[in-house]
């Protein structure tokens, strides 16, 4: 394995920016080129002609071993025995932390260093990972996964077909506040515990978003990112539903997060019908294959399960 400069990976050479199976990994080194603030780094099997690049959290920041939120990792690899033999080698994952790898089927599939780990990989929580089922939404008119995506067809792509709401007047737009973080937390379905709490802090500092804010100045809709450029975690709250809040907050994140750089995509869950039809009315297609994050928990009595769980009397959008 190799550390790399970030740079390198930003190359329209390599085109892996129009790769929709490459987003996470193209949007953290984009938010690595941006001042790093989730403080990742780069790994690849060999350069120039790298066949897998891994990014992960560097050891100064991954310093909590049951941190699932901040110990993340993301994956592109174009040769299954470069990715086996890149998470054989010694070092490129620390499998003594808990940690989550965003990747497809066939990389949950095909997972040797679970796998031979003692790892029961299903789509139930085992002794040591559980598996988050989610459909990846990518802005673009191609199902297949490898088929590059033109971002010249973005802004005819990013057309609401909805109506735009009706804003009560007294609303208005603004991004998220860290003041803002106890009502994310307690809506975000992977939330409502103290480190997830200080990992949507991080992403409210650092990482666009995009709010509605009441008469009080209280968000009643809103959107946030992740360091991997995806878009989430989005909710409205229950009282505030079907009046277009959601469509209207992410087209316009979408186009944010598009003028920095950032391919437009985001993870939805499998059975988020509302959301999944919101994101198809704006141009996002919905790639064939459901994407899922890998759970893993090396002392599975210590350390935590991260399971989605929806707000009390609503369900997660």
């Amino acid at each position: 394995k190799l550390p790399l400069p970030h740079s390198h990976l930003l190359s329209p050479k390599l085109q892996i920016q129009q790769i929709p199976a490459a987003h996470p990994v193209y949007g953290t080194v984009m938010t690595i080129n941006q001042g790093n603030p989730a403080a990742q780094e780069v790994l690849v099997d060999s350069w120039p002609e790298f066949k897998v690049v891994l990014t992960r959290p560097r050891r100064e920041v991954a310093l909590d071993d049951s941190d699932l939120y901040t110990n993340t990792y993301t994956v592109y690899y174009r040769d299954i025995g470069a990715y086996r033999a890149l998470l054989a080698s010694a070092g490129a994952v620390n499998w003594g932390q808990s940690f989550r790898i965003l990747g497809n089927l066939l990389l949950i599939m095909s997972h040797p260093g679970v796998e031979g780990r003692g790892v029961q990989l299903s789509r139930e929580t085992s002794n040591h990972s559980v598996i988050v089922l989610t459909n990846l939404m990518v802005l673009g008119p191609s199902h297949d996964s490898e088929v590059p995506l033109s971002s010249l067809t973005f802004g005819a792509l990013l057309c609401c077909f909805l109506p735009p709401p009706r804003l009560d007047p007294a609303m208005r737009l603004s991004s998220l506040d860290v003041s803002h973080t106890d009502l994310l937390n307690e809506t975000w379905s992977f939330g409502g515990n103290e480190k997830s709490r200080k990992y949507l802090a991080i992403l409210i500092r650092h990482f666009p978003s995009i709010c509605l804010l009441d008469a009080a100045g209280h968000p009643v809709s809103w959107i946030a990112s992740y360091p991997f450029g995806a878009m989430g975690p989005a909710y409205t709250l229950h009282e505030h539903r079907q009046r277009g809040y959601m469509a209207m907050l992410g087209n316009l994140l979408a186009k944010r997060l598009h003028a920095l750089g950032y391919p437009s995509y985001g993870y939805v869950d499998v059975e988020n019908y509302p959301m999944q039809r919101v994101q198809e009315s704006q141009g996002f297609q919905c790639l064939p294959n459901l994407w899922y994050f890998i759970l893993h928990n090396p002392v599975p009595v210590k350390a935590p399960t991260l399971t989605p769980r929806p707000a009390p009397g609503t369900a997660p959008t």
